[in-house]
């Protein structure tokens, strides 16, 4: 009788880790960036109908980068989550928080148990009602969740568009500031971005209760103009 094949955990887990991040590399990056009245979420995507950006609840978005599918199905996931922790409690209890910890488990159990990891990586943003309460949650494709200050990549670029952006933000950035600055660190410094390319959406604390909305046109030209 010939003997098992055997693949210590240990190896198991960084070939799972290595797969995704070859899947997570092969889609363009995407940021997230404070501005003086909330949150830029600014992605390279020449699709006009495949959203990398999408509306989660009231004050809160996500962003995923990726495979579109998997990440879709987890947008969906946290839809679901905030309507019901909404229905059951009040609207004022659903938080990107609790949203990012539920990504996280879910994230986390695929990882751990499954024979292939999702290869995405994804963004939860809440704008609060003053900018000391914004925030992001970065989300690994193994579940770890990282809160980051001012600004947060994810994609397969993140670390040098991290960099251009730890160079160039600061606080109280005006919205088209804010824009231009993360047109700039997704493209680097040997490219450009048309604006055709450009997915661009805010959580503004001047919408109202819905904070959520898009930029996209001659909106989004004039601001980039500006």
């Amino acid at each position: 009788m010939s003997m098992p094949f055997y693949v210590s955990p240990e190896q198991v887990m960084n070939d799972k880790a290595q797969y995704a991040r070859k899947g997570i590399a092969r889609g363009r990056s995407l940021c997230g960036i404070v501005y003086d009245q909330g949150i830029l979420l600014a992605a390279e995507n020449p699709s006009a109908v495949l959203h990398k950006i999408s509306e989660i609840y009231d004050r809160i978005a996500f962003a995923g980068v990726g495979k579109y599918s998997e990440f879709d199905a987890l947008r969906r996931a946290g839809v679901q989550f905030a309507d019901v922790r909404g229905y059951q409690y009040s609207r004022e209890d659903v938080d990107a928080r609790s949203l990012a910890n539920a990504y996280a488990q879910m994230m986390a159990h695929t990882f751990t148990n499954e024979m292939k990891p999702l290869e995405v990586e994804i963004l939860v943003a809440e704008v609060g009602l003053t900018a000391s309460e914004d925030q992001l949650f970065r989300i690994t494709f193994d579940g770890v969740v990282l809160d980051e200050e001012h600004f947060s990549v994810i994609g397969g670029e993140s670390e040098p568009i991290a960099e251009r952006l730890k160079e160039s933000w600061s606080e109280g950035l005006s919205l088209g500031d804010a824009l231009r600055t993360a047109r700039s660190a997704l493209a680097g410094p040997d490219r450009t971005i048309e604006t055709s390319s450009l997915e661009v959406a805010v959580l503004s604390r001047t919408n109202g209760r819905r904070a959520f909305r898009r930029i996209e046109g001659e909106p989004l030209t004039e601001l980039l103009g500006s």
